[in-house]
């Protein structure tokens, strides 16, 4: 239903003209439900499907190729630049290995079932992981520092830990 309502405008020769305009009185948009959208169906041979039954043509995540591509060329050039020594080896196999199994942590608690104990058990392993991760990156940069700033550096990881902590274990979101 539209309604008019009017407007004094004021017009240069005759003084204020009042103009209809019209107003909305119903939303221009329909409003979606809250509900979750329809999620598509998978066939038999575990193709997915579409509302109609159809199949929907899976495509190829080329951006995480891509960045799994970068990360291992970064990582083998790493490992061609520091080969004779082990503990920049060491180092650089185990960020190699922690990214990884970080990625395929979050991508498994992406799909799982939210309120499941797997999703649980994954939230605590990408906080280790990533946890892992900070831990291992703190040292390198450390090692190269002043003892100040090393400091500085150990306290921003920790504090980064702790911060992961409440973020994922203390503080839940309500619904």
């Amino acid at each position: 239903m539209v309604m008019h309502s009017k407007i004094k405008l004021p017009m240069p020769n005759d003084g204020v003209r009042a103009v209809a305009t019209p107003v909305a009185r119903e939303p221009l948009l329909q409003q979606q439900d809250a509900a979750a959208p329809p999620q598509p169906h998978e066939a038999g041979d575990g193709q997915p499907l579409d509302a109609a039954g159809a199949r929907v043509a899976s495509s190829f995540p080329w951006l995480p190729a891509a960045g799994f591509a970068y990360l291992t060329f970064s990582s083998g050039m790493a490992l061609h630049r520091c080969w004779p020594d082990q503990g920049d080896v060491a180092f650089v196999v185990s960020a190699y290995a922690d990214l990884l199994l970080l990625f395929w942590c979050l991508r498994r608690y992406e799909r799982a079932e939210p309120g499941s104990s797997l999703r649980e058990w994954l939230k605590l392993a990408v906080w280790l992981l990533t946890s892992a991760l900070t831990l291992l990156f703190s040292y390198k940069v450390a090692a190269v520092m002043p003892a100040a700033v090393a400091a500085v550096v150990w306290v921003m990881g920790l504090a980064t830990i702790c911060g992961g902590f409440l973020a994922f274990f203390c503080f839940q979101k309500k619904t």
